[in-house]
């Protein structure tokens, strides 16, 4: 899957952008070759199954200039290297429990030239900093995730959503979420991208007050 469904899909990139994307397949190739980020069936549809699902968030929320986003259990640097390419103007630091994975994230924004992007091995309950919004791909059942993060999140309200959670999910969510319905907001990704990979994919969007 080239780099070219990027494009379509969001189509005013800067040749800068293109070219950081172009990269990706390439940099995550030869990082999981050492460190196993990504499932070796998926790299090679990197960038619909990572890449552009990742960018799924960008659907639900264009983030403003100077949004400070903090991406738990990042992996190898999903959905936060994406985003970040797509909005340089935004702040991202991206966290995960496993230190490998953050070493490949630091390569990984290093060799794209990513001035907004700090990578950290730790856990977000341990995270101290505030975020207008705490981002994340399935890490874990909501419920859990939003005990995490509920306390990261910045009173300073600049952005067209009110600051909060922006969860990527598939499947079934109903009873996941029997708690939070009347706060949450589920975006299809299915309405955003044709691929069949995307058919159950949502993003999950809930305000959260400080």
């Amino acid at each position: 899957m080239p780099v070219s469904i990027i494009q379509h899909y969001f189509p005013n990139l800067t040749v800068e952008q293109q070219q950081q994307f172009a990269q990706l397949q390439s940099l995550y190739e030869h990082w999981n070759a050492q460190i196993n980020v990504i499932s070796r069936k998926d790299i090679d549809l990197l960038y619909e199954r990572h890449v552009l699902h990742s960018l799924g968030i960008a659907k639900a929320m264009a983030f403003r200039p100077k949004t400070r986003i903090m991406d738990v259990g990042c992996g190898g640097g999903f959905p936060g290297i994406p985003l970040a390419i797509l909005f340089p103007e935004c702040n991202f630091y991206l966290v995960d429990s496993i230190g490998k994975k953050i070493k490949v994230v630091n390569e990984v924004a290093q060799a794209l030239g990513l001035k907004n992007v700090r990578a950290e091995h730790k856990r977000a309950e341990e995270v101290k900093d505030k975020f207008e919004f705490i981002i994340s791909r399935a890490v874990t059942e909501f419920p859990v995730f939003y005990r995490w993060v509920q306390s990261k999140v910045s009173k300073n309200q600049f952005n067209a959503l009110p600051n909060g959670i922006l969860y990527l999910k598939g499947g079934d969510l109903s009873e996941e979420l029997k708690d939070f319905q009347k706060r949450v907001v589920l975006y299809d990704l299915k309405d955003y991208f044709k691929e069949e990979f995307f058919e159950t994919k949502k993003v999950l969007y809930m305000p959260v007050s400080a």
